[in-house]
């Protein structure tokens, strides 16, 4: 079976100021192993050339670390986490880092597992919900520093899914691709009604490439209403206006 390469892992995290060890390497390679064995029985991704998943899986996932402090314990919601984008990464190459993955598909989820438990992970979770749901969770709801999502999905509904985990003096980092400003132009009073305040944009180029990525940095300056989330489906049926 194929393996991701280490000298290319390095120098894609190098201007993130991400510098992975041989251990940090060898769990990422085991990740992508089973996620390119799994995929031939399940749909996690589109990308398993290697080179491609450390650029645009790995290396985008990681991208966090030049605009946040992962060094240092802190808790971390990745909504809607697929194969385990951004949150997996993250875990391996910052395992101070409390990690929760939620995602609304079992099958997904039952994968991720499988890997926390070949890679030996700790303070890493699991949760079967959507978005919506869990952001009303009394267990989940406030009760992390960062939230993260590379959802496919405009702002102003991530934003819903989003802030709601959030504690107010945290904030949610959306992923998203270069033309972003537009997205944050028409979030801005959503941002407003779920407690969000200053918002910040990243723009970077992933390495020895032309693909274009944004990191959305929005604080949380107040708890949200508890009106929010709407239920399940009216965030994306009805955006915030």
């Amino acid at each position: 079976m194929q393996s991701i390469s280490y000298s290319y892992l390095c120098q894609c995290l190098e201007m993130f100021h991400v510098k992975p060890s041989q251990s940090d390497y060898d769990q990422l390679n085991t990740y992508y192993q089973m996620m390119i064995e799994k995929n031939k029985v399940m749909n996690l991704t589109g990308i398993t050339d290697p080179d491609e998943v450390v650029l645009k899986h790995f290396a985008d996932s990681l991208a966090i670390a030049c605009i946040t402090d992962l060094n240092k314990n802190m808790s971390l919601i990745d909504v809607g986490t697929g194969a385990g984008f951004p949150g997996l990464p993250i875990k391996i190459c910052f395992p101070e880092v409390k990690v929760t993955l939620l995602d609304s598909l079992q099958k997904r989820l039952n994968f991720l597992n499988e890997v926390i438990d070949a890679l030996n992970l700790n303070d890493i979770q699991c949760v079967h919900s959507r978005a919506e749901d869990g952001g009303r969770n009394p267990k989940l709801r406030e009760q992390f520093d960062i939230a993260v999502s590379r959802a496919v999905a405009p702002l102003q509904v991530l934003v819903e899914y989003c802030l709601p985990y959030v504690k107010v003096g945290g904030s949610f980092i959306a992923y998203k691709t270069a033309d972003a400003e537009e997205e944050v132009n028409k979030a801005r009073k959503a941002i407003d009604k779920l407690g969000g305040g200053p918002v910040s944009i990243h723009r970077f180029s992933l390495y020895d490439s032309d693909i274009q990525r944004t990191l959305i940095k929005i604080d949380k300056i107040k708890s949200t209403s508890n009106f929010y989330p709407r239920k399940a489906g009216m965030p994306s049926k009805k955006p915030l206006q």
